[in-house]
């Protein structure tokens, strides 16, 4: 049984990377733009809306996440005005005095 030496295993490397460079080794040729080659798969329809790959997404379930955001400013807002009055930081908002 051979043992792998560094040469042999460097070798084997250089074999794989020359096999493997023809995979990356893309032309451009059907490129919009320099940089812009996205194309769709065969079947993809210009446009998606009202298609079947149409996300369809719930106003309300893609609002949740800015009135988090809109909720954590409102609280944070309280706490700074609170320690700017008392010099003391106070996370939890509903242990603020009124």
């Amino acid at each position: 049984m051979l043992k792998p030496t560094g040469l042999g295993i460097a070798a084997a490397f250089l074999v794989g990377s020359l096999s493997a460079s023809g995979a990356l080794a893309y032309d451009g040729t059907k490129c919009k733009a320099p940089g812009n080659c996205w194309e769709p798969k065969p079947g993809y329809p210009e446009k998606v809306a009202g298609s079947k790959y149409d996300p369809k997404h719930n106003v309300a379930e893609l609002n949740k996440q800015s009135d988090s955001i809109k909720a954590m400013e409102q609280r944070n807002e309280l706490r700074v005005a609170n320690f700017k009055k008392t010099g003391k930081w106070v996370y939890e908002v509903n242990k603020l005095p009124k």
